[in-house]
């Protein structure tokens, strides 16, 4: 049985054919313009690939209630092209299959705890630091939703004492995106993270910021493995800052034994960044089931 994923990227939608145990078959990428470009080139690729279901993941925020009239719709993007449009209407009725839809982050947390190194966990955090940050939470066995989704990249945090302005986020000035994503690395240091690795300060303030907002999730959420993903990420030097700064910070107030292995607690993404995609094969599976 084949389903159709799609990672549905404000740059780019990612296009694949799996099969049921994540098997990627074939994947192609397309530019991610307007939506009355865009849509036509998804359908034309998944139309005579005869699936079953199709799995999409999507930049957000995104109406993820199948019971609302705006299921499927990005919302207030500031993708303006795309704001209160509709993604799923259009791909649902051109290929006739059950599609399942979450964020993209979500996605990948759901691609990580079926395929990958949360496999069998029942309270996961995935978070991706790139363009922007996101997050995706499995909580009791189900992905995290509520009157919308989660949007853990924007939670405030306190400003590192060295760092003498607020982020580049338009919304917060003080939030983990704008102090912590790779446009903000960039604005503050006037180069890539990829250009950065030398730079002891510049991995110093990111690991602080990411290490907080860490501190804060699992004081939420209790996860029992936090998946850190995304371009910033590849940056391995800062897992053992990060690890080291979170129990910093959590000053012995929590002490089990996940935050006594820390090494195999905050972890890098396992898939080979196709997590995203893998997690969009297990919403089109789930869309599939609940059809039936």
């Amino acid at each position: 049985m084949l389903i159709g994923a799609l990672e549905a990227g404000g740059t780019k939608m990612v296009c694949a054919i799996g099969t049921e145990d994540g098997t990627i078959l074939e994947q192609i990428s397309i530019p991610t313009t307007t939506p009355e470009e865009t849509i036509p080139k998804l359908i034309e690729y998944f139309k005579d690939k005869e699936i079953a279901a199709l799995g999409v993941g999507a930049f957000g925020p995104v109406d993820v209630n199948t019971k609302s009239e705006t299921f499927g719709y990005i919302l207030d993007t500031p993708k303006l092209a795309w704001r209160h449009k509709d993604l799923i209407g259009g791909l649902r009725d051109a290929l006739k299959v059950p599609v399942g839809l979450d964020t993209d982050v979500n996605g990948s947390c759901l691609g990580e705890v079926t395929y990958g190194c949360a496999k069998g966990l029942d309270s996961v955090i995935y978070i991706t630091i790139g363009t922007g940050v996101g997050v995706g939470a499995w909580v009791n066995g189900g992905l995290l939703h509520g009157m919308l989704h989660p949007e853990g990249g924007h939670v405030f945090l306190v400003r590192h004492p060295e760092d003498p302005e607020g982020g580049i986020c338009p919304y917060h000035k003080n939030c983990l995106e704008g102090f912590a994503s790779g446009p903000s690395i960039e604005k503050r240091w006037g180069k890539k993270a990829v250009d950065l690795v030398d730079n002891k300060e510049a991995w110093e303030l990111e690991s602080y910021y990411i290490a907080q907002s860490l501190v804060d999730y699992i004081l939420l959420l209790s996860p029992q493995k936090i998946i850190l993903g995304g371009g910033v990420m590849h940056q391995m030097q800062l897992f053992p800052m990060i690890r080291e700064k979170v129990l910093e910070q959590l000053n012995g107030y929590i002490n089990t034994k996940e935050l006594q292995d820390m090494e195999n607690y905050i972890v890098p993404a396992s898939l080979n960044d196709d997590q995203g995609i893998m997690g969009c094969i297990k919403l089109g599976l789930n869309a599939l089931e609940a059809s039936r």
